[in-house]
């Protein structure tokens, strides 16, 4: 927006006084209480009352500086829309403590946390195992003692997200199961797209308009939901045989795991883009599993066992930040467990056994297994 020189209140009330006592010698008597000054005022307040509309009309139309529905109007009249919030989703363990009978456990079941400030409902999910596609439900076996579940939370937002263990209770009784928890934390929901993330993907909204390429591919897969990242490979299988005329696509939800609605709308999305003729796959990404162990010499004054928690713990957080293809490397750990207080050094750092890197190729993502820091 141009810079433009504004007055405040008082500003126009003197510059009025010094006016009319410039030309006039009547009526130039501006102290508190007199006719003039509360003419002076008066126009004044209509004055900042117009400034305050140029100034709002100004702000409207650009979209650097529009905001909130303003920033919508403005994007919608060039056909872009602001990402939705995201539901948080992720695996959840039914388990039971007798095995005899096959259970079901419906698709619409709800669980949620111990206090009921999130619910999260059991959703289809074919990429599970345990998911009957004819019978709308997953399935515990005779003699099986547990099954693994896609939940998604029920409000929208990044309040969905959950630690660990944090969905442990069935809302309603479900025949046949017992308990329920979710073994790793939940961290793919997502508030609605900030006016600085909607403004920032408008150019790219723009070049996507070139169908057919790699950039328009790229922005129809991230348009779909926040937190979607993926990896595009072209004139190749994905067993890795040269075929021209034929990519695949990674995505990845923030997960490790994205369930199979996810794939599918990606799957439509890449469709809508793809050049007339060329054909295409979308794959998961596949997990690799990083189990770290560490020995710590911990600072005196401090918590042994408290410090340990939190190496373990910004150990796991680091892991699950990895994006597809990107590697772990042991010396950024090191940085990661020096960042933590308390820790004066360590010995014996070892990624799945090895003082080593894991590499990571672009269909893969380094998730965290068992991460062990003793003292």
């Amino acid at each position: 927006m141009a810079t433009l020189e504004t007055k405040t209140f008082d500003d126009l009330v003197e510059q009025q006084a010094t006016a009319v006592q410039a030309e006039s010698t009547a009526l130039v008597d501006f102290s508190t209480g007199s006719i003039p000054r509360a003419f002076a005022q008066a126009f004044a307040a209509i004055a900042m009352w117009l400034q305050a509309l140029i100034l709002q009309l100004l702000t409207t139309t650009r979209a650097a500086t529009s905001t909130d529905a303003d920033l919508d109007s403005w994007m919608a009249d060039y056909g872009a829309t602001r990402l939705d919030a995201v539901a948080a989703s992720g695996g959840v363990t039914f388990a039971r403590y007798t095995t005899g009978a096959q259970a079901s456990i419906e698709v619409g079941s709800v669980v949620q946390t111990d206090d009921g400030s999130e619910q999260y409902t059991v959703i289809a999910d074919t990429t599970q195992v345990a998911y009957s596609a004819s019978l709308g439900a997953y399935i515990i076996p005779a003699s099986t003692s547990s099954i693994t579940a896609t939940v998604q939370a029920v409000t929208a937002g990044s309040a969905g997200n959950a630690s660990a263990g944090a969905i442990n209770t069935m809302s309603q009784a479900i025949a046949g199961v017992d308990t329920v928890t979710n073994p790793a934390a939940f961290d793919n929901g997502a508030d609605a797209e900030s006016d600085a993330s909607f403004y920032a993907r408008f150019p790219a909204y723009l070049a996507s308009l070139f169908k057919a390429t790699k950039a328009a591919i790229g922005y129809a897969i991230t348009s779909l939901q926040q937190g979607l990242t993926y990896v595009i490979t072209e004139c190749q299988t994905y067993a890795g045989a040269n075929q021209p005329g034929y990519f695949y696509v990674v995505v990845d939800d923030g997960s490790g795991a994205p369930p199979s609605g996810t794939l599918t709308s990606v799957m439509a999305a890449v469709d809508a883009e793809r050049a007339c003729g060329i054909q295409f796959a979308v794959f998961a990404p596949s997990e690799v599993v990083a189990n770290v162990a560490v020995a710590l010499v911990v600072t005196a004054g401090y918590s042994a066992p408290a410090v340990c928690v939190a190496v373990q713990t910004a150990i796991s957080d680091y892991i699950s930040g990895l994006s597809m293809g990107q590697s772990l490397i042991w010396t950024k750990l090191v940085a990661v467990i020096y960042g933590v207080g308390g820790v004066d050094s360590f010995t014996g750092l070892l990624i799945n056994g090895a003082a080593s890197d894991i590499a990571a190729t672009g269909q893969q993502v380094i998730v965290p297994g068992t991460v062990s820091a003793t003292s």
